[in-house]
């Protein structure tokens, strides 16, 4: 895909990579050797000899070694912002083999936190990856940490609280329960560091919410740490969907200050999340009063309203508790807040986890449309996992996509047990979206439940399988290779609205690209969910190099507080190989067990039964 002859006179490279396998996304030409770059954008894609005529004396010229060459990654689904300004003060389990190294790491760490601050383990990790297949008992967290505070979070279903934690939050056994969650007590009433999200998870975010934060400089490295370890993975744009306890404009300072300063590594397109229950309407028509959809520039930009566009709408995903059902008022509610989007115009997405929940959305979107038509509005579902076929055509009939995240890669077993092993085939049915001519776009939701690790994504999109290894999908609903990287890369850019201007190394698209340390279209399946980026560009800079590209990378940013995880463990675990999967079995209790767990003495304080919680 090459310029015309006079083109070629006029225009020279910044930067070209030559030699080197690169996956195009462009059916016309799918695979081509080389590419060169000008002013952020691929000039020219070709063969070495094509490209080499863009060179000039200033052109920075890259061998690739043979290495294989991606677009950039676009994450159409995750929290970037929020997980940004948390990122150095967290411990993370993501992709760590065994339970033993989990403990030992917040062991460690405990004895390095300073008085005042807590050791968080918030999401990205299931105990199915852990070579005991089990989860820790609180008798092992307060033996590893008995003086510091610890919360460890696992996916929207609870968390676990240490001594230490209990007594710096006060919880006793004269708290009340806080509404939508459980402090779980012994026989006695006493908590024993147990919470449950029952019936959803403002448990959870609220107790995070009560642990100390970063100073605002720590919160601007924290965030920049955040991103070099997302260009690590090969990420290089994101939609960030909010979240809970992430006020706009304040909660957003950091990230445009780092805009601003021109820091910024990865590409930001944001939604809005109204933070009040009861006031949605009004969240909306404040924010309308200040920004609007398209504001901003392709490293910052505003994307439009969600993923919480009513409370009333949520339906949370803790497979470990029946389907929870939408309130009476929802429907109302939600019809009031999306008719004033659709009349603004604004761009919308919604948490949607079951297809009764889905069912009752599509409902009031299809009223709102006969009234204020949604034609080319791009509004999303995010997550589906149950959705039918009927309602995917419904979306599809309406304009809309959905957005769908590894999230069952985490908690597969869990559904398994309760909804059974057919209804998991299809959860959720992405061959069947993309066979109906649904927009799909790939993310991860990280990093309360699953991992920011797209690699992981992948892994699950190609193989069909949990970080545990159970296989959810048969053939019908896995994916090839390059159909799998496609709803990463161009997929994604439908749901920011920039469809055509990134997501293919094609002429004219913005230069983001990962070079990889082993080739994504040929590996074993198994080393999938291990391959990172050697080299990252975002704009046409680069941003991340490693091993002989390290040179040509800015250098990394130290870490602060000195104190933080990062500076021991990195983020995503980096092991050579995972361990070997034991048989599981599951026990009453309906959580899965290796073949040599014993039921003993409840570690918790219960008499008997097995070492696990209890829901």
């Amino acid at each position: 895909m090459l310029r015309n002859s006079s083109e070629n006179n006029l225009n020279r490279a910044e930067t070209i990579l030559f030699n080197g396998r690169i996956a195009t996304i462009n059916k016309a030409m799918p695979f081509v050797s080389a590419v060169a770059i000008s002013d952020g954008v691929f000039l020219a894609v070709g063969s070495e000899k094509e490209i080499m005529a863009y060179r000039s004396n200033t052109t920075q010229v890259i061998d690739l070694e043979g290495r294989t060459v991606i677009p950039g990654l676009n994450d159409s689904h995750t929290h970037l912002i929020r997980g940004g300004l948390n990122y150095n003060m967290e411990l993370r389990w993501d992709g760590v083999p065994s339970l033993a190294d989990g403990l030992r790491m917040l062991r460690e760490q405990a004895r390095r936190t300073p008085n005042g601050q807590w050791v968080r383990i918030i999401g990205g990790w299931s105990e199915f990856q852990f070579a005991e297949r089990r989860m820790p008992t609180l008798e092992e967290v307060n033996a590893a940490a008995p003086d510091t505070p610890v919360m460890i979070l696992h996916l929207y279903a609870r968390a676990i609280l240490n001594n230490a934690a209990l007594r710096v939050l006060g919880y006793t056994k004269h708290t009340p329960d806080p509404p939508g969650g459980e402090i779980q007590r012994n026989k006695a009433g006493h908590p024993t560091g147990l919470l449950i999200a029952r019936p959803n998870a403002y448990i959870l975010y609220s107790t995070l919410a009560k642990a100390p934060m970063l100073p605002l400089e720590q919160q601007l490295n924290s965030t920049r740490q955040f991103m070099r370890e997302l260009n690590r993975l090969g990420i290089t744009s994101v939609i960030d969907a909010g979240g809970g306890f992430q006020n706009y404009p304040e909660d957003y300072q950091i990230i445009e200050q780092l805009h601003r300063d021109d820091q910024l590594t990865v590409r930001i397109a944001y939604n809005l999340f109204t933070q009040r229950p009861g006031q949605e309407v009004d969240d909306f028509k404040q924010w309308m009063k200040i920004t609007q959809p398209g504001k901003g520039d392709p490293f910052y930009r505003m994307n439009g309203a969600g993923e919480m566009l009513v409370f009333s709408a949520v339906d949370f995903e803790d497979f470990l508790e029946p389907r929870p059902d939408l309130s009476l008022e929802m429907d109302s509610q939600l019809k009031e807040v999306v008719t004033l989007l659709a009349q603004n115009r604004w761009p919308f997405r919604i948490h949607a986890t079951y297809d009764e929940s889905i069912e009752r959305i599509l409902n009031v979107y299809e009223e709102i449309n006969k009234e204020v038509p949604f034609e080319g509005l791009h509004w999303i579902i995010d997550h589906a996992e149950t959705i039918s076929e009927r309602n995917i055509e419904r979306v599809k009939a309406l304009g809309g996509g959905i957005a769908i995240q590894h999230r069952m890669a985490f908690q597969g077993e869990y559904f398994v047990e309760r909804y059974g092993a057919e209804k998991a085939e299809q959860t959720p049915p992405i061959k069947k979206m993309l066979e109906l001519g649904v927009p799909v776009g790939s993310g991860t939701d990280a990093t309360r439940v699953a991992s920011y690790n797209p690699f992981v994504s992948l892994y699950w999109l190609v193989s069909g399988k949990t970080v545990g290894g159970l296989r959810l999908y048969s053939e019908r609903n896995q994916l090839e290779r390059m159909e799998a990287l496609k709803l990463w890369t161009e997929g994604s850019s439908w749901f920011s609205s920039e469809e055509g201007a990134k997501g293919q190394i094609v002429v004219g698209q913005m230069a983001d690209l990962a070079v990889l340390t082993a080739d994504f279209f040929a590996c074993p399946e198994e080393e999938i969910k291990q391959l990172e980026s050697v080299l990252t560009m975002v704009d046409g800079k680069i941003v991340y190099g490693a091993g002989k590209f390290d040179t040509l990378a800015p250098p990394p940013l130290p870490v602060s507080p000195d104190w933080s995880p990062v500076i021991a463990y990195g983020g995503y675990a980096q092991f050579s190989a995972q361990p070997t999967v034991t048989a599981t079995s599951y026990c009453s209790h309906h959580h899965s067990h290796t073949s040599h767990h014993s039921h003993t003495k409840d570690p918790f304080g219960w008499d008997g039964g097995c070492a696990c919680f209890v829901f």
